[in-house]
């Protein structure tokens, strides 16, 4: 395929055999017992501290399925907490009939900080864009529903030219020194048929032939279980320290952020529309939100919603809207091998990028359901730095790309074509921020949600074969699914790369 893109870095590049400085460091500190027993002639206690220091280096250096054994740990007992102190279950208010607002949202885990706040009216619709802010976090985010003809029959020119797109976007996205992360998120769901259903009622005739009727109506039972829908959407996010100066210029408080953020999303619009070419872009408002999010978390609700949001458009006295104080699940439960919310069950991995690089549309695999009534969705999420963070975390890698040939030399050790690969693109970052590039992290979250009437131990492996046959490396999201399935579901601009204030 064409348009592979392999030059990206990791964060950090490990001084010697792949080892960070803190590792080297704790190795080295933990060696000091076994020199001063040794220089003592106490052979039996440096024996002990030997066979402690295989112990700490195991724990410090060896990974464990993307962790290290201290990281397992740690979550691991952090996570028993949880579930002895009854952290993890959460139930709605609803459930227990104490909603006092219908327009505040009750949502569990990380996304109970989420307040939305109703933007002031702007363009020639009046549209009060729904202003999404994360008190947890201290961010402030707008999404917008986005609708992309695709890459699949495109030519390696058109295809060049979106990847230039989002790069451009990303670099907007920098020089507005505001936004903190650009997040792409993509929902596939089998087809429910609920707008075919509402076409065939408007447009049939009681008189028509018997024979047509019946054609149609096999039609839409033998294709609507293998037709997929998708959904995407693109999140903006602006942390308050950087919103909060530039909101008192516009008249401070809610209001003030909301035109801020107004501005933002009209610059990335612009190129969401030109670069990436993008069919229709719309900013959603609070009930498009709340709809997106209660969909997310029980995919089988969207029929009746669509049944009524037809009821209305017809002239009837008929509710269609969701209110956020139920547009959650009714519980939620967070295990450590899956996520259950509702009468549904998630699993979600991460990806590790090949080395050979990664080419435009890759993903597309990941996305395809393998089983009825299976709900496939990913996000991938751009952290972006500021140009002194990415130009002083360029200056640390070339560093330690420096030392770590230095030390190599000294002990003779041949350097491997990965390390030296890697220390050729920290040598070549330098070149690309001092051009007006843009430094991101990027990384993908992917997950699959099915009935718990199916055994979701089931479903894990087969995300995992799509993500492999996509030409990437899965890796669970174990003790963190419910993280997971936020961030990759729910479009409320929820990160894995910013951590809690």
């Amino acid at each position: 395929m064409s348009g592979i893109y392999a030059d990206y870095t990791k964060a950090r590049i490990g001084l010697v055999f792949g080892l960070s400085g803190f590792q080297i460091a704790v190795l080295a500190l933990s060696l000091l017992p076994i020199a001063w027993n040794a220089s003592r002639g106490a052979w039996l206690s440096a024996l002990v501290f030997v066979v402690l220091w295989l112990f700490i280096a195991a724990i410090t250096t060896v990974p464990v399925r993307g962790r290290s054994a201290t990281g397992w740990i740690v979550a691991t007992l952090l996570f028993s907490l949880g579930g002895l102190l009854r952290w993890t279950r959460w139930r709605a208010k609803a459930t227990r009939g104490a909603v006092e607002a219908l327009d505040e949202p009750d949502l569990p885990g990380v996304l109970q900080g989420i307040q939305i706040h109703d933007g002031p009216p702007s363009g020639a619709t009046f549209t009060r864009i729904a202003i999404i802010q994360d008190h947890r976090a201290r961010t402030w985010a707008v999404t917008a529903a986005v609708v992309h003809p695709g890459i699949g029959l495109m030519e390696q020119e058109d295809r060049l030219r979106n990847g230039s797109g989002l790069s451009e976007l990303l670099d907007l996205a920098a020089r507005t020194e505001l936004i903190d992360e650009v997040l792409i998120l993509v929902r596939s769901v089998p087809d429910d048929g609920a707008e075919r259903k509402q076409w065939i009622t408007r447009h049939r005739r009681s008189d028509g032939p018997l024979a047509v009727r019946q054609i149609n109506d096999d039609i839409h039972e033998t294709l609507s279980p293998s037709n997929v829908r998708t959904e995407c959407f693109v999140t903006i996010v602006v942390p308050e320290t950087r919103l909060g100066r530039q909101a008192k210029e516009s008249g401070g408080g809610v209001d003030g952020r909301a035109r801020v953020m107004y501005g933002l999303a009209g610059e990335v619009e612009s190129q969401l529309r030109g670069g990436l070419g993008m069919t229709s872009v719309t900013w959603q408002t609070s009930p498009d939100l709340a709809l997106a999010c209660r969909t997310g978390f029980a995919p089988g609700d969207r029929s009746a919603i669509i049944d009524a949001l037809a009821e209305q458009e017809d002239g009837k006295d008929t509710n269609a809207q969701v209110p956020w104080a139920m547009a959650g699940p009714s519980g939620a439960d967070a295990l450590a091998r899956h996520y259950s919310h509702d009468a549904w069950n998630s699993t979600s991995s991460t990806i590790k990028l090949p080395v050979k690089g990664a080419a435009m549309g890759a993903l597309a695999p990941v996305l395809t359901p393998g089983e009825p009534g299976e709900r496939r969705s990913f996000l991938v999420a751009y952290p972006i730095l500021s140009q002194t963070k990415a130009e002083r975390q360029s200056a640390n890698s070339e560093w330690a790309a420096d030392v770590g040939d230095g030390i190599r030399t000294q002990m003779k050790v041949k350097q491997k074509t990965k390390e030296r690969d890697e220390a050729d693109k920290v040598r070549r970052l330098d070149t690309k921020l001092a051009r007006g590039n843009s430094l991101t992290r990027p990384y993908a979250v992917c997950t699959v949600t099915a009935p718990k009437t199916a055994a979701i131990a089931e479903y894990g492996p087969r995300l995992d074969a799509s993500i492999r046959r996509a030409g990437f490396a899965p890796l669970r999201l174990d003790i963190a699914h419910d993280v997971a399935f936020a961030a990759s579901t729910v479009p409320l601009g929820v990160s894995l790369a910013r951590r809690a204030d």
